[in-house]
């Protein structure tokens, strides 16, 4: 099994090969931000890898520089009742997504609501209505700004940014869902939670493929490429699928381990994937503090790279060049309060990916000839 990837690299026709030159940090090189005061719940990282917002419980979003690590801009949020006079979130932020040109900014939040900011000034711009329940994927279509929605009611919605305008909007899964992701084609992919399914949303043909594999919610998803893509589950599964075909490609069960008594145990909660796209690496985090890096290729091959402190890892993101990972942790779940670690963090932490060599050429596989 070979990955593709986005001409020859956007197009899907080469692979980095990083994983096995991937080394684990010095804990003294892993830098914390704090500046939440609840769960972080979504992060993203500007294209340049000069910045990155976060969002949290506490209804806030951070603006940060990547170098200094300090706060650039912050937009509080408001307490419930005051959506009228506060410019900002009022309630949990579970979402957000950044253009690919840095130009925009949007987060969808519990209370059905999508704002777009000027991701630059934190300036807010719009706010977008029409969703039934929480808001709880967004993707910008690379090189454009349309803007992919997801939510709790089941539907998945465009919206053209630049014209402050609704599209359309489409129906097919059967439960919440709970992430979404897309590129630079005209489609997006969802994870459709206690329905089990995962989907390829053909936008221009309205029409939608479904997938089916996991045994639990599937509750985190991303695109490695244009036709590969990663989900995690809460029956501590991770899986890679093939936008060609409508069973996973492979499955690591328990891929973060078990948790309780001998013939009770139960496997960690899958809460977050990443993809460090046109590579072979992919990431994935739990309650149990791993964040556990894959090898991807004929059979999945993991190894731990990093333990952070006891935390719940709630989002995890590569930066684009592959330089470092961010990881933004709390002491609860990011969608509920099923159990709290007091000892925990509200904080992101900036990991950086050593290679076994100083600066070394990445190996790149032209997919389109046998390998």
């Amino acid at each position: 099994m070979c990955f593709v990837f986005s001409q020859l690299e956007q197009k899907g026709k080469l692979q980095r090969l990083i994983a096995k030159d991937l080394m684990p940090p010095d804990a003294s090189e892993i830098r914390v931000l704090r500046g939440h005061k609840l769960p972080i719940t979504c992060l993203v990282i500007s294209s340049d890898d000069k910045y990155i917002y976060s969002a949290a419980k506490d209804c806030s979003i951070i603006k940060w520089d990547v170098e200094s690590g300090k706060k650039l801009h912050t937009i509080p949020g408001g307490r419930k009742g005051t959506e009228d006079r506060h410019v900002g979130h009022t309630t949990h932020i579970l979402c957000m997504a950044i253009s690919s040109d840095g130009k925009y900014l949007a987060t969808g939040d519990v209370n059905k609501l999508i704002m777009i900011w000027e991701a630059e000034t934190c300036k807010h711009l719009y706010k977008f209505t029409g969703h039934k329940g929480p808001v709880s994927g967004l993707s910008f279509r690379r090189g454009t700004h349309d803007l992919y929605s997801a939510s709790h009611d089941r539907s998945v919605k465009v919206w053209n940014v630049d014209e402050n305008a609704y599209v359309e909007t489409l129906f097919g899964h059967q439960d919440a869902i709970t992430g979404l992701d897309s590129l630079s084609r005209e489609l997006c992919v969802t994870a459709g939670g206690r329905d089990r399914s995962v989907r390829v949303w053909k936008i221009a043909e309205e029409s939608q493929l479904v997938f089916h594999g996991h045994e639990g919610s599937i509750d985190c998803i991303q695109l490695i490429n244009e036709e590969h893509m990663i989900t995690g589950a809460d029956d501590g599964s991770v899986s890679l699928w093939s936008v060609n075909k409508k069973r996973p490609l492979s499955t690591v069960k328990k891929a973060h381990g078990c948790h309780g008594d001998a013939g009770l145990e139960q496997p960690h909660w899958v809460a977050s994937v990443a993809a460090l796209q046109n590579s072979d690496t992919v990431a994935s985090g739990s309650h149990n503090s791993h964040v556990r890096l894959w090898k991807c290729g004929q059979n999945y091959q993991k190894y731990t790279l990093f333990t952070l402190h006891s935390c719940q890892l709630q989002c995890l993101k590569f930066s684009s060049s592959g330089q470092f990972l961010v990881a933004g942790v709390g002491q609860e779940h990011r969608l509920g309060r099923w159990w709290r670690l007091k000892e925990a963090k509200n904080a992101i932490y900036i990991i950086p990916l050593k290679r076994k060599l100083p600066n070394p050429e990445e190996a790149m596989i032209n997919i389109t000839k046998p390998v």
